[in-house]
């Protein structure tokens, strides 16, 4: 039997049995006996194993990222190459370490959620009430909750008149809930007013809390940017493993020294395996973090700012995101002649400051808005009388001038009882308060009295969560930039239509119950054409994520409350805004430090950005790796001739890699709609660039041994320096669509590389560690190399044309 079934069936049953035995004074006997019974239908704690944070990066260490690098320090052992292993090593190590801190950062949501359970409850033991921690409640309990608790558990109300209880950070609703008996209260909920006894009916990860906490758990995502680097990783790995066995096959066949040709294999191998390649990524992401924190998006996981570039959908938490989750006024309707001012000063009189009622408060917010609580000074307050969910309404005596009245505020309906016409005016009311409902409006009557006790019905007051500043605005341009907007909320459809209208989300806003009970297909269709949702619970908000990610959309999540965890958690991308839970921000991927959404505009600017950095050096990566492969392996299969030596390959990889960290800060343009890894492209564009620099290595191989004769060791030094110089003039190539001169390099980038080629051509100038070939050798190899580069780059330019289909459009 289910958890529901247990609620509705098994408690009916028992609640009023046990409540009888508590009071007749059979606590422990009913106590023991509700343990026994709940626990038979499935009532137990659920432990949560926990894995140690050794564990944890070690499974970094050895994740699906890094094993093509520990390929290249395997092969480094066997054959004693203890210097590249250990670099090799330490590339790795640094890694780990980075991807391991970022990811524990945001991986303590369940530890929050549970600490969260960490209260105090009272219970009856041995005839007395006494207090202690929640986490010793079981099902069957008894525990008293009164104004200012918070719930310990999932109970159910057995005793007492009723309760206002504040629900927003579990559920989305943004006005208190009243309970009474035989109603639920949720763990994590507090107490606004009220005292009731109830019974315990789950506890710890059974409750409704809870079971948010094990979606979180639950909500695991691969990231798009691990799924890209292990396609670029497979993809050379693939062509490096046919070449070298091309290699090992020829050299069999010649019958030359095997150690010899392990060797360059190894050589081969450590070049053609991006052993940077995780490292410049995650660098450059690491800067785009930074750079994002000077925005106010502070990043807890740097893939995030990847998936943030491709994300296509963003679901919105509607309470406290797209509105202010605070109540406030709107039009008060004045009736029989009383003045706007006149209502909402008697229903200020009716108010309350210091029971910090949230409706009490957004009336005296108004009233000192527009001037009008300064006039309460001239009134002398003789009596006031609390709302109770039984009269419905709050009441206050006043004397003003020697003369005494009374004001009240309450349901509409109550109010109306109050009044001597209310057949007269009565429909005039209804019509009022339906035309509010309709809106989502909670409607407040106001009435006063005179001297006899005539009631007068003096108008209505229209409360609302009214959305942010920023919102419609901020919704206008995500939609602009290919990004659809989804309301995802716990109140009622009514309010959730009203707030869409007002920010102009859309009108097709859906009840959770519109796609939860239909077949996958059809509720993917729903989901993804919705504009929002309405009376949602977490599960739901999960579910709605994993249905859009299904359908191949990249999905961000917006939220602020404990509720919003999970599918923050499980979205591609989940974003905390300002003043979220603690819960909330380590569920999400980039907590946001100021109000309104207006911020994730800049945050999506930049992550694009950044994804482009990181496109360009995947492209260039993958066209370097071809362009040395395929021209040593030809070399060595056709000429018999080694073109470089090991030493060089080692040069290569130190001068050429190095200085590509400065590719985080390039000057780059953000795409206007959403980014993704096309490894179509990537790899057309990289194949096509490698192809050309092979051509480009041959024609001045051939100069070099046809034409100018050089003897074997110049002609390396020969081939190393154009094979430097090229390769960082490919980088040039590869980071732009357009033409090299379209986008102007950042300084720093273009220092390092003209500082390492700088380094490169001395060493072959002046022979340190390689051959010398002097300055004359040296200039024509940069000539050429700049004459390749810019037909490599109208090469790119028209192929970018094939391949991109007229695509994507690009704003500085």
């Amino acid at each position: 039997m289910n958890e529901t079934t247990t609620n509705t069936d098994i408690l009916k049953a028992t609640v009023k049995e046990l409540f009888e035995k508590f009071s007749s004074g059979e606590k422990g006997l009913a106590a023991a006996e509700a343990k026994k019974r709940l626990e038979k239908y499935g009532y137990n704690e659920i432990s949560e194993k926990k894995t140690s944070p050794l564990l944890k990066f070690l499974g970094y260490f050895w994740g699906p990222i890094p094993w093509m690098i520990e390929v290249a320090a395997g092969l480094s052992l066997a054959i004693g190459h203890w210097a590249d292993f250990w670099v090799i090593f330490a590339l790795l190590l640094v890694n780990s370490v980075i991807g391991f801190w970022q990811e524990h950062k945001a991986d303590n949501a369940i530890e929050l959620l549970k600490q969260k359970l960490a209260l105090k409850a009272k219970v009856p033991r041995d005839g007395k009430w006494l207090e202690i921690p929640a986490r010793e409640l079981v099902p069957g309990d008894i525990v008293r909750v009164r104004l200012g608790d918070i719930i310990p558990a999932d109970i159910k109300l057995v005793d007492g008149a009723y309760l206002t209880v504040d629900e927003s950070a579990l559920t989305g609703e943004s006005l208190p809930v009243e309970k009474h008996v035989a109603d639920v209260g949720y763990a994590g909920a507090v107490i606004r007013q009220g005292e009731m006894n109830a019974l315990v009916v789950a506890t710890g990860m059974n409750t409704f809390f809870g079971r948010t906490a094990k979606l979180v758990a639950e909500a695991k995502t691969q990231s798009h940017f691990q799924k890209a680097v292990i396609k670029i990783g497979d993809y050379l790995i693939a062509l490096a493993i046919v070449l070298v066995a091309v290699i090992f096959l020829a050299a069999l066949f010649r019958h030359e020294s095997v150690l010899e040709t392990l060797q360059f294999a190894l050589v081969l191998t450590v070049a053609a395996i991006p052993v940077a390649l995780p490292a410049v990524l995650t660098v450059t992401m690491a800067v785009g973090a930074m750079a994002l924190a000077k925005r106010k998006a502070i990043v807890s996981k740097l893939a995030a700012i990847e998936e943030m570039a491709g994300m296509d959908i963003l679901c919105s938490d509607k309470t406290g995101t797209i509105t202010k989750n605070e109540l406030t006024l709107a039009s008060v309707k004045a009736f029989q002649g009383f003045t706007d001012d006149e209502v909402l000063l008697l229903a200020t009189l009716a108010s309350r400051e210091e029971d910090q009622d949230p409706i009490d408060s957004a009336i005296i917010n108004k009233a000192r808005e527009l001037g009008i609580f300064e006039k309460i000074g001239a009134y002398k307050l003789k009596e006031f009388k609390p709302f109770d969910p039984v009269a419905k309404r709050t009441e206050a005596t006043v004397s003003a001038k020697g003369a005494d009245f009374k004001a009240s505020k309450g349901a509409p309906q109550i109010i109306l009882e109050l009044t001597a016409d209310k057949e007269k005016i009565a429909a005039q009311v209804e019509q009022e308060v339906n035309a509010l409902a309709a809106k989502g409006y909670r409607a407040l009557g106001v009435a006063k009295s005179d001297g006899r006790g005539a009631w007068r019905f003096a108008g209505i007051i229209p409360l609302f969560d009214p959305p942010r500043e920023d919102s419609a605005e901020t919704i206008k341009t995500a939609k602009s930039m290919g990004i659809n907007v989804k309301m995802v909320t716990g109140d009622h459809t009514a309010i959730a239509k009203e707030t869409a209208r007002q920010v102009n989300l859309g009108a097709k806003i859906m009840s959770a119950l519109s796609f939860l009970n239909k077949p996958d297909r059809e509720a993917k269709r729903i989901v993804e054409e919705a504009d929002g949702f309405a009376q949602v619970f977490p599960e739901h908000k999960y579910h709605i994520v994993e249905l859009l990610q299904d359908k191949g959309h990249i999905v961000g999540m917006t939220g602020d409350g404990v509720n919003d965890a999970p599918a923050l958690k499980k979205a591609d991308i989940g974003i905390a805004v300002a003043g979220a839970t603690d819960a909330a921000k380590s569920a999400a991927d980039i907590v946001l430090t100021v109000p309104g959404l207006s911020v994730i505009i800049n945050a999506i600017r930049e992550s694009r950005k950044i994804f482009q950095r990181m496109n360009s050096y995947a492209i260039y990566r993958i066209a370097e790796t071809i362009r040395v492969l395929i021209f040593m392996t030809l070399s060595i299969i056709i000429f018999k001739f080694y073109p470089v030596t090991a030493i060089m390959i080692v040069l290569l990889a130190l001068l050429n890699d190095l200085p590509i960290m400065t590719i985080s800060v390039d000057n780059v343009k953000y795409s206007n709609e959403p980014e993704k890894w096309n490894m179509r492209v990537v790899l057309s564009i990289a194949t096509i660039l490698g192809a050309v620099g092979v051509v480009s290595s041959f024609g001045i191989f051939y100069i070099g041994n046809e034409v100018l004769h050089l003897s074997r060791e110049t002609l390396q030094s020969f081939m190393y320096l154009k094979l430097s110089v090229a390769g960082h003039l490919t980088l040039f190539v590869a980071r732009t669509r357009g033409h090299f001169w379209s986008i102007k390099p950042a300084r720093p980038l273009f220092l390092a590389i003209i500082g390492t080629q700088t380094i490169a051509t001395l060493i072959v100038v002046y022979g340190i560690i390689l051959p010398s070939i002097g300055w004359t050798l040296a200039l024509f190899v940069w000539g050429y190399a700049l004459a390749a580069f810019v037909i490599t780059d109208f090469i790119k330019f028209y192929t970018y044309k094939l391949v991109d289909h007229g695509g994507i459009k690009f704003h500085k």
